[in-house]
């Protein structure tokens, strides 16, 4: 059997989405900025994808952006938006937690000169009022703030964060990175008050290399890239059209009750873990109160990498941490500013589960992962 459980790195395209992706290629192929018949036709999948993504996020098709995937959706806005708050001040805020498309960008921008306050870690991964509230000052003019973390699935509770924002610095403009929430965890953007929001395709059973931003109307942004002027001059390039069909029917695929399956996945596996291995450690949230398809777990007096090698070698596909990362760095940079002692730092293990994983799947990895702890307990007493 081979269970893949690595979707919040990302995920399999489902079928109706490959079936999207092939009609563009082999019949709607023309560039939406043609004025025949066949760019007329690609023009109409943009405008229904973008649509669909509004109807879904509860706001206006004109406030969607299409970009490469959540990386660039992450930079635009927060690179795109600064030109315009320098005459406000020059003090950003965001966590200790952030992917690293938000985490590299606020590091480079300190470089530059801007001053970045990094909320600090703690045990439960997660951004809290006080903690915000605690750093906003009348000079901060961006918060960035991811909704749900991509290594532990802990959930920030984005509404009243922005509200909070909104009410100690009001010249501040919030960013949002919802790439592992989005389909997953809820959001209000307008009870939010959420200027600008990102998310990615693959991380839904859609394709790679396609994204969104939502930037509210009124919101400046200036471009990365410059060029034929696409997506009302925000981000110049050709659009990627067959990847926008299949994000849109990706989109279109998403109901709650999938949502529910990965949350009795999530808990009938850490409650497995437990029984197999009673000095687990969930790191994070506990797993009701995470995201339904993330689950972060240290075994510890066993190292991450071993263990996902002997389990991979039982059909069983896990990660350590950040795909964006894990393969540069030793440990994970998140659990480390979470506090986290240096046996579980090196222990952790995340597991994270789709729609089309089965009960029969969960049951198998756990019999698997049993053999494999008794397997390398073993070989450590030798």
């Amino acid at each position: 059997m081979e269970v893949y459980l690595d979707n919040a790195a990302t995920t399999k395209a489902a079928p109706e989405v490959v079936a999207a992706v092939m009609e563009c290629m082999q019949e709607n192929y023309g560039n939406p900025s043609s004025a025949h018949r066949l760019g007329v036709a690609a023009e109409r999948v943009l405008k229904k994808t973008r649509e669909t993504l509004a109807a879904y996020l509860k706001v206006s098709p004109e406030e969607i952006v299409f970009t490469s995937g959540g990386t660039e959706a992450n930079n635009l806005a927060i690179r795109g938006v600064l030109p315009f708050l320098r005459r406000f001040g020059r003090h950003i805020v965001t966590s200790s937690y952030e992917h690293p498309s938000v985490d590299k960008v606020m590091q480079a921008l300190q470089q530059e000169g801007w001053e970045v306050t990094f909320i600090p870690g703690n045990r439960e991964g997660s951004v809290k009022e006080e903690e915000l509230l605690a750093v906003l000052r009348p000079d901060t003019v961006l918060v960035s703030i991811m909704h749900v973390n991509n290594e532990t699935g802990a959930i920030n509770d984005v509404v009243s964060l922005g509200e909070l924002v909104k009410q100690r610095a009001p010249r501040a403009l919030f960013h949002v990175d919802a790439v592992q929430s989005f389909g997953r965890v809820p959001v209000d953007i307008e009870k939010g008050k959420i200027d600008l929001l990102s998310l990615s395709g693959h991380k839904i059973h859609g394709p790679k290399g396609i994204g969104a931003l939502y930037v509210r109307r009124g919101v400046k942004l200036k471009p990365l890239l410059l060029g034929g002027g696409q997506e009302r001059d925000l981000r110049s390039g050709t659009e990627n059209v067959p990847a926008i069909a299949g994000l849109g029917r990706a989109v279109e695929l998403l109901d709650k009750e999938s949502v529910g399956r990965m949350m009795a996945f999530k808990l009938k596996l850490a409650e497995g873990i437990k029984a197999v291995c009673p000095e687990a450690k969930v790191n994070g949230p506990p797993p009701a109160a995470g995201a339904p398809h993330i689950l972060n777990i240290s075994f510890p007096g066993f190292r991450g990498e071993v263990l996902l090698h002997a389990l991979e070698e039982k059909g069983i596909y896990v990660s350590t941490g950040s795909a964006c990362s894990s393969r540069k760095e030793a440990v994970s940079r998140v659990l480390k500013n979470m506090g986290l002692p240096r046996d579980l730092l090196y222990g952790a293990i995340r597991f994270s589960f789709s729609p089309y994983n089965t009960e029969a799947e969960i049951d198998y990895v756990l019999e698997r992962l049993q053999e494999v702890v008794k397997e390398l307990a073993l070989f450590r007493r030798r």
